[in-house]
């Protein structure tokens, strides 16, 4: 393509999402019997409620319906509705996911992003999360917090998720069960029961799913068992508990050069005259882990609130790669606590106040050893290693309200450190590093917000890129770190009938960690210089036609989400190469995702969604990019008129209707050119869901 038309699709592409970026809405209905206004959207992943409007960071909100919404058997589409959000599946189960970043520090697995449950972390001392063991079902929703963010959850660089996957207080019996099925072997089922007895709560899911995946080598298989329960045994004192076990196995096809990708992209890599191929030794990953927590509430009184929660998560981890076996057992444990106090809430006090201190502490020791690979089976060892991984920080957040202005001045004290047995015991100890975040809202009406924040930056490596499949424990890599700058607005209706997000930021990176690959294709990571990050992201909704009963249209919701990223290298010296100002590996430049709802009558619905994608750089010497590509999918829902206490949902719907050829997670950096995994062409899916 011409440089010239390249930047005429950037313009325009940033033309149409500065002019339909109308409106941003986290709590988007579904159901079409709702006429009543629509409601204010409330963020918890701060402790205490506080509308979205009055939050002075860059925070998005997945809702039950935007889940609902979605094809169902995968994260993937409705996180990547989210400006900011890049998350990656290059085969059933293989997710990547990145916020505000790059993925070339993760070949497979999530590394960067913190992951919470309630106040149970997902993500390990390492630094690690196995996000693809959750069943897609089980999440009701989440809350993303983009950007640096060590005010209450510690070391991280790219942000913040938290997973809604406990039941509200107070709800009722319920019960609810859901079959999909689709092209390539797709099938998923799942069944949820709760039920509210006086001050106890119990929810108990099950889910199961299987797809033989449109490539060779990619079978995969999930099940999953989770319960929650919450037992208030006095007024404003209650017992939590969410455990989970989950048991996941996919296999991984492997990348391919763009001839062998262009020839048969349903191929898994092939051998070569030095290695044998990906179906020949049975590359995959086997992952068992059983996790839970136990967390206590007591609100002493109007002012004063005490958490502490216990949790623990084992893991057993095989990988048969190309060139060896990969065994894992991981354990972890840990404890989180915080005491929240907030000045008495009287209209009259000028100043409203909260202020929450805390801590957390995690270990997580990990027993690995690498065997040759013979055909898919174990053979001699070639390398074995013992890692303990232990990090702990202090946490401190002020969030006050005079008038229009909202302040919040945070921080953590992060202290991380690992220690291994190769050949004698060795200690690594980080510095310990404090993460402050200073953040300012205004509101000019009740209805526009804007907002500035600084905030620093701190992420230590993670275990499993100081010890990658090169079995080379790399003492070396040294932490990236860096300072956030931003600014942002919000702004809505009366009725919230439109709203818009827009957030500006600039993040100067430090020892940027980077993934690269040895002649064997095994990955190691180094670090390289400093990458500067600029990036806009706009978000917004506008009802065409709010939810009503009457007329041939019930309703039409129209929805933008625009994501420009000028990601550049900075100081990046490998060798005699200079890789300083090429764009970041891995990163489009522009993505533009619109979609519009709209409601009949007789309960039915359709739903389109259209994705554009840049062009995206393949290898940190931007020699060989990935080509732009479009993305269109569509479903349709009927909830089926029976007068009857239960209801019954039909869906069907399509992904990829243009059958475009592209790439849904490329391999960076890969070795031989192999950057490619192509994703399916069009395929079809369809279900039921009950709900009693």
């Amino acid at each position: 393509m011409p440089i010239e038309d390249q930047h005429g699709i950037s313009m325009r592409i940033l033309l149409a999402g500065l002019l339909s970026a109308s409106c941003f809405m986290t709590n988007r209905l579904f159901a079409q019997d709702t006429l009543q206004q629509l409601p204010e959207v409330v963020i918890q992943s701060y402790i205490s409620k506080t509308p979205l409007q009055r939050v002075p960071t860059a925070v998005s909100v997945l809702s039950p319906a935007d889940m609902q919404l979605q094809q169902g058997t995968s994260l993937l589409p409705a996180f990547n509705t989210v400006p900011g959000i890049r998350m990656e599946e290059r085969s059933p189960g293989s997710y990547r996911l990145s916020i505000r970043g790059s993925l070339l520090r993760s070949p497979f697995g999530i590394r960067n992003i913190k992951i919470y449950a309630d106040d149970i972390p997902l993500t390990d001392a390492g630094g690690n999360t196995y996000l693809n063991l959750i069943d897609p079902d089980a999440v009701s929703g989440a809350e993303i917090l983009k950007g640096p963010d060590g005010s209450l959850f510690g070391a991280n660089s790219g942000g913040v998720v938290r997973l809604n996957l406990s039941p509200l207080p107070g709800d009722t019996q319920h019960l609810q069960v859901q079959l999909q099925g689709g092209s390539y072997g797709l099938f998923h089922g799942s069944i949820g029961w709760q039920q509210q007895w006086k001050n106890y709560q119990l929810q108990v899911f099950q889910g199961y799913q299987r797809a033989d995946g449109y490539r060779q080598n990619t079978a995969m298989k999930r099940s999953y068992t989770q319960t929650a329960q919450r037992w208030e045994y006095r007024p404003g004192y209650a017992l939590k508990l969410l455990a989970f076990y989950s048991d996941l196995s996919y296999r991984t096809p492997g990348g391919l050069t763009l001839a062998q990708s262009e020839a048969n992209p349903r191929a898994a890599r092939p051998a070569t005259a030095a290695l044998p191929g990906a179906i020949a030794q049975q590359a995959g990953i086997y992952n068992r882990t059983v996790q839970g927590g136990l967390a206590h509430e007591a609100q002493f009184n109007s002012r004063l609130q005490h958490v502490l929660s216990v949790f623990g998560a084992n893991t057993h981890f095989e990988n048969p790669f190309i060139t060896n076996y990969e065994a894992r057992d991981e354990n972890t444990v840990g404890f989180r606590t915080y005491l929240q106090w907030v000045n008495d809430p009287e209209p009259s006090h000028l100043i409203q106040w909260k202020w929450l201190n805390g801590a957390e502490w995690q270990q997580t020791s990990t027993d690995v050893i690498n065997y040759g690979n013979r055909g898919g089976k174990r053979d001699t060892v070639m390398a074995a290693d013992k890692l303990t991984a232990h990090q702990y920080f202090f946490f401190s957040r002020f969030h006050a309200t005079l008038r229009q202005f909202t302040l919040e001045a945070a921080a953590s004290l992060n202290y991380y450190g690992y220690s291994y047995n190769s050949q004698g015991h060795t200690n690594i100890h980080f510095t310990p590093q404090l993460m402050p975040r200073l953040s300012m809202s205004y509101a000019f009406t009740p209805l526009v917000t804007g907002r500035i924040t600084v905030s620093r930056g701190y992420s230590p490596p993670a275990t499993a890129e100081v010890r990658a499949s090169d079995n080379v424990i790399n003492t070396a890599l040294q932490p990236e770190t860096g300072w956030n700058y931003e600014a942002g607005v919000r702004a809505a209706t009366r009725r919230h009938r439109a709203m818009v997000d827009a957030a500006f930021f600039y993040y100067r990176m430090q020892n940027a960690i980077v993934k690269r690959q040895n002649t064997r294709g095994e990955d190691y990571f180094v670090n390289a210089g400093g990458v500067h990050q600029k990036g806009i992201e706009l978000q917004g909704t506008w009802w065409l036609l709010l939810p009503r009963h009457s007329g041939v249209l019930q309703g039409i919701r129209w929805e933008e989400g625009y994501t420009f990223s000028d990601f550049k290298f900075k100081d990046y010296i490998s060798g005699i190469k200079n890789y300083s100002g090429n764009r970041l590996t891995g990163v489009p430049q522009h993505v533009l995702v619109s979609s519009v709802l709209w409601q009949f009558p007789a309960g039915i619905s359709l739903y389109t969604q259209h994705t554009f994608t840049s062009r995206i750089p393949l290898d940190d010497a931007n020699s060989t990019f990935a080509r732009s590509y479009h993305l269109l999918q569509a479903n349709v829902n009927w909830k089926l008129p029976l007068h009857t206490r239960y209801a019954v949902y039909l869906r069907a719907g399509a992904d990829n209707l243009l059958d475009v050829k592209y790439s849904l997670g490329s391999d960076l950096n890969a070795v031989g050119n192999r950057f490619y995994n192509p994703a399916p062409g069009r395929n079809y899916f369809g279900g039921i869901r009950v709900v009693l």
